[in-house]
């Protein structure tokens, strides 16, 4: 996998993030695995909107649809999920990292000081 493919992949996914009602819906399945009708009970928009943001979803790669006899259950993609946590985990991480280094340097000024 390439760094391109990464970033697309994030891409894509945090844009699909970036709706309100998506997110929702996120929320949602992480709970267990709903269909359109169901996911759309919550909302005052129409089923349709609702479908449209769930293929958003799955275009983004966070959700996928399995067929269930007549049932078209939606399911959140936990491995997608994950490499969002790593991807920002990253960041904060070294953002941690500065942090920490300042308040140690701060803390020796304090002793300087003294």
């Amino acid at each position: 996998m390439s760094v391109d493919d990464r970033d697309e992949r994030l891409d894509r996914a945090f844009t699909a993030l970036g709706d309100p009602v998506r997110r929702a819906l996120v929320a949602r399945l992480s709970r267990g695995d709903a269909t359109v009708n169901e996911l759309a009970e919550p909302f005052a928009i129409t089923k349709q909107a609702v479908s449209r943001h769930v293929q958003v979803l799955e275009a983004a790669g966070l959700i996928t649809r399995s067929r269930d006899a007549q049932r078209r259950p939606c399911h959140l993609n936990a491995a997608a999920l994950e490499e969002l946590t790593a991807w920002i985990d990253a960041y904060r991480l070294a953002v941690e990292q500065r942090h920490r280094r300042l308040d140690m340097v701060l803390e020796d000024m304090k002793e300087q000081d003294k």
